[in-house]
């Protein structure tokens, strides 16, 4: 095979343009290759260019056969008739390489037609466009069923132009424009179009593969249409059934309703059981509110319409104790309605119930603390069975937590005692109901509350301090200062610790106020040095372990020097050029080791407050050193 030969081959195999072929017979000509040999190249050439051009029609047929199996799978799976129709157009438009592909659908209540789809369109005009039936060039196509081709759209005057029309086609510059039909049995019900800027001519296969897609489009149209009507008849149907079925079920939902409610009574269930027992049975959302309630109010215990919802008041005695609120149910039954009003009543009755067995539980929490603070020589197993039936852990560590609201003004408001007598009661209420979900105990006590919490997995003294400072702060809307004390072991076998405990709690209480911290929680150990004066445990190891720890043991493991380098550095007061002379190393080493301890304690470790503190926790620190050199040399 000659080395020409192997070139067409080359051209084929990498898809070269036409004009690539003429290449090897120039080259030929120009090398000085005989009349035979340039005949025989010339033949070769034409050979391949038909080969190219079988293999050019393959790959066409193959992508025209491939979008129009994706357009059957679309309409297998039709969902949204738009998206099948843009799919089909932008489909069309690609396989015939035009610049413009649109689909236009018949309107017989407004006897025209109008644009549906369009894909490559970049006038308004051309986009928005309705069109009288039997013009323009869809006109032809729709009176003759037939595909119809103009090479040149205004030189045409095989069908009729309309100024409408033409001004459209011209401000979207189309001059080449092939229709084909949307045809339903015998009727025309649109046309399928693809259009090019400038003049060309439409082949036959085009014109065939342009009418598979109308098909296509045909059959997605008839789809949607059928499932419509379906649609449409099958709601029909629902309603009619859902009328039936609402008049027939009005009473069972009435007399279910009862049922329902008299089991909730009976086997102590709640306000929100309430609720959603109504729900369940009025089909909407019913909530129990404790506000909204006036126009229920007033209407003397009847459910009254407000907007779409539905209310009645909950009240018992005069007093109105909130609204069940029906949401979701505007067009309510007068049955319903009723059943409405039963609810609110059985909701009545369940807060007066809850609130009296409230304030009895609270009431006993109270005294039952009261005797931990005042008399802690009581029978400890009579304290136990009381803790017992309050349901509360008496063998977790507690926590004495004293709390106060704190709120700017003071003794020269006339309002001030008042307004603190009603903090108090708002305050013991926030904090009863606190210690009741937390299994602990409350009580009013010293212008403040007191509370006794247990421990939960992984808290500490100071974490249960600030939650509950932020628990009954949101629930109060105000700021509530709590101070706590060490967690004391198992406090009905220590009823005396617990009175210890909450002056230490009233301790870290004021001073946290002296300190301007009020509305936060805190424990002896958040304070520092000055925590360890209030705390009763004095607990120096806990303090010095806090301030420098990672400090001793960074010593500790890399055998350094920065527990030395900071009594040194403070003995000198705080010059490192001083330091470095009384330690007898470069000051570069002491800047190094300065910066160490800043990564290890935090970049505020030279405030005067911290440094205080990493000052005393050093000498307790040496202290505790030079007595476990004592006792070891003993």
């Amino acid at each position: 095979m000659s080395h020409e030969h192997v070139s067409y081959l080359e051209l084929l195999s990498r898809g070269a343009a036409t004009e690539a072929y003429d290449r090897p017979v120039l080259l030929a000509r120009a090398s000085g290759a005989g009349p035979e040999a340039l005949a025989e190249l010339e033949e070769a050439k034409q050979l391949a260019l038909r080969v190219r051009a079988e293999l050019e029609g393959r790959r066409r047929r193959e992508a025209e056969l491939s979008a129009l199996f994706a357009t059957a799978h679309d309409l297998a799976g039709l969902r949204d008739l738009d998206a099948v129709l843009r799919a089909i157009v932008q489909r069309a438009r690609s396989l015939l390489g035009t610049e413009c592909a649109y689909l236009s659908l018949n309107d017989p209540a407004a006897g025209d037609t109008y644009m549906r789809v369009t894909e490559g369109s970049v006038s308004a005009r051309f986009q928005q466009l309705r069109l009288g039936m039997g013009e323009g060039l869809g006109g032809l196509v729709a009176q003759t069923a037939r595909p119809y081709v103009t090479d040149d759209y205004f030189d045409d005057a095989r069908f009729q132009h309309t100024r409408t029309i033409d001004t459209a086609v011209r401000d979207e510059g189309l001059v080449a424009i092939l229709g084909v039909p949307l045809s339903l049995g015998s009727q025309v019900i649109g046309v399928l179009f693809a259009a090019d800027r400038r003049a060309r001519v439409f082949e036959r296969e085009q014109v065939a593969l342009l009418g598979s897609f109308a098909a296509h489009a045909a059959v997605a149209i008839d789809t949607a249409n059928l499932l419509a009507e379906t649609r449409s008849a099958l709601a029909e149907l629902e309603r009619a059934n859902d009328i039936i079925r609402e008049h027939s079920g009005v009473i069972e939902r009435a007399s279910e309703v009862h049922d329902r409610l008299s089991e909730l009574v009976l086997h102590g269930g709640g306000v929100h059981d309430v609720a959603d027992a109504v729900s369940e049975v009025l089909g909407g959302t019913v909530e129990f509110t404790e506000e909204g309630a006036g126009a229920a109010r007033r209407a003397g215990g009847h459910a009254v319409r407000e907007g779409d919802d539905w209310v009645a008041a909950v009240s018992a005695g005069g007093e109105t104790l909130g609204a069940l609120v029906l949401h979701g149910q505007p067009d309510l039954d007068p049955v319903d309605q009723r059943t409405l009003e039963r609810a609110a009543l059985v909701t009545s009755l369940l807060l007066l119930a809850r609130r009296s067995a409230g304030e009895a539980e609270q009431r006993v929490r109270g005294e039952l603390l009261d005797d931990l603070l005042d008399a802690p020589d009581r029978d400890r197993r009579l304290l136990r069975e009381r803790a017992a039936r309050l349901r509360t852990d008496s063998e977790a560590p507690h926590v004495v937590l004293a709390a106060r609201i704190d709120r700017a003004g003071g003794a020269a408001d006339p309002d001030a005692g008042g307004r603190e007598s009603a903090d108090r009661q708002r305050l013991w209420s926030a904090a009863t109901h606190l210690a009741a979900t937390r299994h602990g105990l409350a009580s009013a006590r010293d212008g403040g509350t007191v509370l006794l919490l247990p421990l939960g997995p992984g808290e500490n003294a100071a974490d249960l301090a600030r939650q509950t400072a932020r628990s009954l702060g949101g629930t109060l809307r105000e700021p509530v200062t709590v101070g706590a004390s060490a967690p004391v072991r198992a406090p009905l076998d220590h009823p005396d610790q617990v009175a210890v405990a909450y002056e230490e709690a009233r301790r870290c209480l004021d001073a946290l106020r002296l300190l301007h911290r009020s509305g936060q929680g805190a424990a002896a150990e958040d304070l520092g040095f000055l925590g360890l004066l209030l705390a009763d445990s004095r607990d120096i190891h806990g303090f010095v372990e806090r301030t420098v720890g990672q400090v001793v043991a960074y010593d500790r493991r890399r055998g350094t020097d920065l527990v030395r380098t900071l009594d040194a550095y403070f003995a000198s007061g705080m010059s490192p050029a001083r330091t470095k002379d009384d330690l007898h190393v470069h000051v570069n080493t002491v800047a190094q080791r300065l910066e160490r301890v800043g990564r290890l304690l935090g970049p505020d470790w030279q405030s005067p407050s911290r440094a205080l503190e990493i000052q005393l926790a050093l000498r307790l620190h040496a202290l505790s050193d030079a007595v476990t050199v004592t006792v070891t040399g003993k």
